[in-house]
């Protein structure tokens, strides 16, 4: 039985993930796999959890960790994250905190709260597939947020009224970005937040991997720029969303919004009519290991991946045929891989399976699915040494396609 036919005019929209749907063939050991984006398990802080979550589940506690809980969040672990977020910059209260099922559930949120159909979202170009799809069942036009954007405010806010809306917000992840791994310097972050003020919309600042930073300097986040300016978190546009997806665990799917209290008030509203509240028992064992290793397990995060990105930039620089570029990040999980114009690459992801190495294609990182010659490859997962087989595999198909 079907029942398609009932299914809302928005569900048009929702497509599935290419890169879930790619990660469902990627389960042969042979294959040297460049196309997710998690981190290692090997990594992941195995006995803090069990000491927390055991602690959790002590006679005294259980009565706490498998009951219901308020939606704004646990408060030990929003006070933890009031204090982190001071580091950055950007002094707060738990006031100003939501806990979410991880930032995707955050972003599904932001587009319920400011997206009417036809209202004009900016994001990069590329920019985050996640992104797309939570926005997308909400109906918006895209435009193209690019800090070198020449044009007027008054022009981009022209263009969405006259696709039908409003232009609700600019949606950017500033530090080693997915898929690309570029971050904006300071100058754009001001820009961005220039261009906002100007079109009075909101800036939605994803800061999935701000922590992985491996070279250079820390640049502040929008957020903290903004508190800067106007000196009160209250008085702030921008939302910053945060995830402990990248640092300690994706399983628990724990992140945070930070926000002035009147939009963390309406988040919350949100929240209470999906799911009342993000699961109390991984909050407690998330706010403990974070009091506990969080520091010095990004520590050594920061060491490995490092080490693996710069075995991919070494391998890229020493076996990709001339004609290919790549970024070159500072940090994050990512390297962004420019083909020559006439390549796509996803016909040259079939050819890559069948060499044993894989990665994703670039074009469903775009809106409008341009720039089928693009390619994003994940380093997290590998270690050095299968980074430079796996470069040496790619760089060979790419060669042969180009000949």
């Amino acid at each position: 039985m079907s029942l398609n036919h009932l299914f809302a005019n928005r569900t048009s929209r929702m497509t599935a993930s290419e890169i879930r749907e790619l990660l469902k063939l990627l389960d042969q050991p042979d294959i040297i796999s460049f196309a997710g984006g998690i981190p290692d398990p090997a990594y992941f802080p195995r006995e803090a959890f069990s000491e927390a979550m055991t602690t959790a589940l002590s006679e005294q506690a259980a009565g706490v960790a498998l009951q219901y809980s308020t939606s704004e969040g646990y408060t030990p672990l929003r006070d933890w994250i009031a204090a982190h977020m001071a580091t950055l910059g950007v002094p707060c209260t738990r006031d100003n905190i939501l806990i979410t099922a991880g930032s995707q559930q955050a972003l599904d949120y932001l587009g319920k709260l400011f997206l009417d159909r036809n209202d004009t979202a900016l994001v990069g170009w590329p920019t985050y597939l996640g992104a797309l799809g939570a926005f997308n069942a909400y109906e918006p036009r895209y435009d193209r947020l690019d800090p070198a954007d020449n044009r007027a405010p008054d022009q981009i806010a022209a263009d969405a009224a006259k696709a039908g809306g409003d232009v609700k917000f600019a949606y950017l992840s500033p530090d080693f970005a997915n898929p690309t791994g570029i971050t904006l310097t300071e100058a754009e972050r001001r820009t961005i937040l220039d261009r906002a003020e100007a079109l009075e919309c909101a800036v939605i600042e994803d800061a999935a991997y701000q922590s992985l930073r491996y070279t250079g300097e820390a640049i502040p986040a929008i957020l903290a720029l903004e508190v800067a300016q106007k000196g009160d978190i209250d008085a702030c546009r921008t939302i910053y969303l945060g995830s402990f997806s990248k640092t300690l665990a994706p399983g628990l799917r724990v992140g945070w919004v930070v926000a002035a209290k009147p939009v963390i008030a309406q988040l919350v509203l949100t929240k209470q009519a999906a799911d009342l509240q993000t699961a109390t028992i991984n909050q407690i064992a998330v706010a403990q290991v974070a009091a506990s290793v969080f520091d010095s397990h990004v520590e050594t995060l920061r060491e490995v991946y490092g080490t693996r990105m710069r075995a991919m930039l070494d391998a890229l620089a020493a076996h990709m045929p001339e004609g290919v570029t790549w970024s070159k990040p500072e940090g994050g999980m990512f390297v962004w891989v420019t083909l020559p114009e006439d390549m796509d690459g996803k016909a040259l992801l079939e050819k890559a399976l069948a060499a044993k190495v894989a990665f994703v294609p670039g074009g469903a990182f775009y809106a409008d699915g341009s720039n089928a010659n693009t390619l994003r490859l994940n380093f997290s997962m590998s270690s050095a040494a299968k980074i430079v087989e796996g470069i040496t595999r790619l760089s060979a198909v790419i060669a042969k396609e180009m000949a």
